[in-house]
């Protein structure tokens, strides 16, 4: 099966446990104003691969990620495409890799048990912890996240949940004890993973002629970040 791949990376350390190689795929639905892979919003764009052609391609990296890493599908947004990564992640299981699924829940849940059987960790970026703040700042639905989120603790698959926190629009001890409530009732929840926004997705915005809506917004100060999650306690 072929699918539309943006990029490959091949030692990731920050999309699951352990070096990952992560394939990052096209096509996203939502437009969430702090995005910074513009890029990847073209379902059509990126090259075509086939997934034996990618398997090659990861196995000859699993001297370097080995036993305590494996793989990550992120994007865009992977439910778009969930047969070819379904049938990719089922061809590395056979190979003994393990498999991280980034995604937003956005796309066909139809699909969704599927891939969640292949699928051995699931990095769920919840946007906001309200249906308006997904409406307003991402054109998304929080009730499809929630759909998704059911459909993987009823598969008993491993929970991270991702945030991203940015200046001005959602980076109160409240705003974040919201996010943290709702990531807490997730039944097979293992850790929250807060991200800072960045602004330096800037120059792919002018490039592509799209206006950043957090073009003026600076980047997320980690040290309050850090002060924000230990208040949390």
């Amino acid at each position: 099966m072929e699918g539309w791949v943006h990029s490959l990376q091949s030692l990731g350390t920050v999309d699951g446990p352990g070096l990952r190689y992560v394939v990052f795929l096209q096509g996203c639905p939502l437009r969430c104003v702090y995005c910074h892979n513009p890029d990847t919003w073209d379902p059509a764009g990126g090259a075509v691969m086939d997934t034996e052609e990618l398997v090659e391609k990861i196995l000859r990296c699993r001297p370097y990620f080995g036993a305590e890493g494996g793989v990550t599908v992120s994007g865009g947004e992977p439910l778009l495409q969930a047969e070819f990564v379904t049938q990719l992640f089922a061809r590395l299981k056979r190979e003994g890799v393990h498999t991280a699924l980034d995604t937003s829940g956005a796309g066909d849940l139809g699909k969704a048990p599927a891939l969640l059987e292949v699928t051995d960790l699931v990095l769920l970026d919840l946007k906001f912890p309200t249906e308006e703040g997904y409406r307003q700042y991402c054109r998304g639905s929080l009730g499809q996240t929630e759909a998704f989120a059911a459909l993987v603790a009823e598969k008993q698959v491993p929970l991270w949940v991702r945030h991203v926190v940015a200046p001005g629009l959602n980076d109160t001890l409240e705003d974040m004890a919201a996010v943290k409530s709702w990531a807490q009732r997730q039944p097979t929840l293992e850790k929250i993973e807060w991200l800072p926004f960045h602004n330096l997705c800037l120059e792919k915005y002018q490039q592509l002629g799209v206006p950043f809506p957090l073009a003026d917004t600076p980047p997320m100060d980690r040290e309050k970040l850090d002060r924000l999650i230990a208040a949390l306690g």
